[in-house]
């Protein structure tokens, strides 16, 4: 007879009693959560979305407008949108910078679900160039007491431009910054003139021309003053409520820092020297792999700094010049001519190798690499290429017109000890010499040393 299983109440197995007690009750939450649009606890997605409700979201546009600070300016509106952020302001100090970000940043200004807030802050700060057409994208415009916008003249990166190239830029720049203002309804003449004839102004005319709207010492002045004004999406109109509401800042992350820092042209420019020495070092000397390794580091990250910044290619163009100068000093007569007018067209690249305000080589870090860069070159390699031609004191010609000892008799062949090594040698006049004297190397054939007998050596 087969043993049966033990049924409990209502005919279920006894042994899933104790779990079904448990199931069954959370199943029916559940269903009843589910009933009634989920009551329950949001899902973590959710929670991380309204993170940023009741809330403000800080970041700073420092330094020169770049790729780097267009990316980080589009991160934060990302940012604000997705974790639904009541306001983004935007901290505006910068001298302006490449065409391209500003209107990238411009552009997604414009499109922004989260409104705008831009701050020309702290006092002392300004929004010049590529900073007028951010700061007027806004949909809020306020200045710190003490600080300037204007001077949006837009100037080529390659160089000069000619005057016909240079009207086309300037249309198209002048024509942005009316589209621009009148998205924002703000001046529209005064955003053309700033293009055109590069005016600037100070906060308290930029308020009263309808450039920005008011001026705000704090942040927490900015948000009252700013409370209560309508902002436009199309043809939605809402009500901007950000008084007294906690602010969110946004620090950088380490690559964009690490990008940050690179973008700084005294540092773009010291790179940049490193990479082509390290590169002609290496060429020279084949072989020694860390100055072709860091000089090839170097000139990569140089490039990619130099595409953030306003480059003038003359300039680049003189400091390569000033290195063959240098080389060519080592290896002709010149009597210093060379030498002047590689200095000379360094000193000149690094002067011009950027353009626009506010973008430029300190002149101490210029005076430094100039001084290095001239003792480099005529003293360093010019005492190396001295030593290339200079006697040969190691190897099999570093042996000839050394002196030895026989050790065993030369009739004419022996052995010779020179230093700590014994060597074979051959008497040069095919005459004995005997065990102890001293002899002068005079060849070596092969691994056979020729020598001469000193005391005739000193005959001579």
């Amino acid at each position: 007879m087969s043993r049966g299983l033990r049924l409990g109440p209502h005919g279920v197995p006894a042994p899933l009693m104790p779990w079904l007690r448990i199931a069954l009750p959370a199943l029916l939450l559940l269903v009843l959560g589910v009933g009634h649009g989920g009551t329950g606890p949001a899902p973590a997605a959710r929670r991380h979305a309204a993170r940023g409700e009741g809330r403000v979201l800080l970041v700073k546009l420092d330094g020169v407008v770049s790729p780097v600070s267009a990316e980080a300016i589009e991160a934060a509106i990302d940012r604000a949108e997705r974790e639904s952020y009541r306001a983004l302001v935007i901290q505006i100090d910068t001298p302006g910078g490449l065409e391209s970000s500003m209107r990238s940043m411009v552009k997604r200004m414009l499109g922004s679900k989260v409104p705008v807030i831009a701050w020309v802050a702290p006092s002392g700060a300004r929004a010049a160039s590529a900073g007028v057409f951010i700061t007027m994208a806004a949909d809020v415009a306020a200045m710190a007491p003490g600080t300037n916008i204007g001077a949006a003249t837009p100037v080529n990166l390659q160089g000069g431009m000619d005057s016909t190239m240079a009207h086309k830029v300037t249309n198209d720049a002048a024509a942005f910054a009316r589209t621009v203002a009148a998205q924002r309804g703000r001046n529209e003449h005064w955003a053309e003139q700033a293009v055109r004839h590069a005016v600037a102004v100070d906060e308290t005319e930029a308020v009263s021309l309808n450039v920005v709207d008011f001026v705000a010492g704090s942040l927490d002045d900015l948000l009252a003053r700013a409370d209560g004004r309508t902002w436009h999406r199309d043809a939605d109109k809402h009500r901007l409520e950000v008084r007294g509401l906690p602010v969110d800042p946004i620090e950088p992350g380490l690559r964009q820092r690490f990008l940050a820092v690179l973008a700084d042209p005294n540092v773009a420019y010291i790179l940049m020297l490193l990479g082509f020495y390290g590169l002609l070092f290496e060429l020279q000397n084949p072989g020694a792999i860390l100055p072709g390794v860091v000089g090839g580091i170097s000139l990569i990250l140089a490039f990619l700094a130099l595409s953030t910044l306003p480059v003038n290619y003359a300039g680049i163009a003189l400091i390569l010049l000033a290195v063959v100068f240098f080389i060519a000093e080592i290896k002709v007569a010149s009597h210093g001519l060379l030498a002047a007018g590689g200095v000379l067209s360094l000193i000149l690249g690094s002067i011009i190798l950027f353009q626009g305000e506010g973008v430029h080589v300190s002149y101490s870090i210029i005076a430094g690499a100039t001084i290095s860069t001239a003792a480099f070159f005529l003293f360093v390699v010019g005492a190396g290429l001295r030593a290339q031609r200079s006697a040969v004191l190691t190897g099999w010609k570093g042996l000839v017109g050394a002196r030895g000892v026989v050790v065993e008799g030369l009739s004419p062949r022996g052995r010779v000890r020179v230093g700590n090594e014994l060597w074979d040698a051959v008497s040069d006049s095919n005459a004995g010499v005997e065990v102890g004297a001293e002899v002068v190397i005079v060849g070596v054939d092969k691994l056979m040393l020729r020598v001469r007998p000193a005391a005739r050596e000193e005959q001579k």
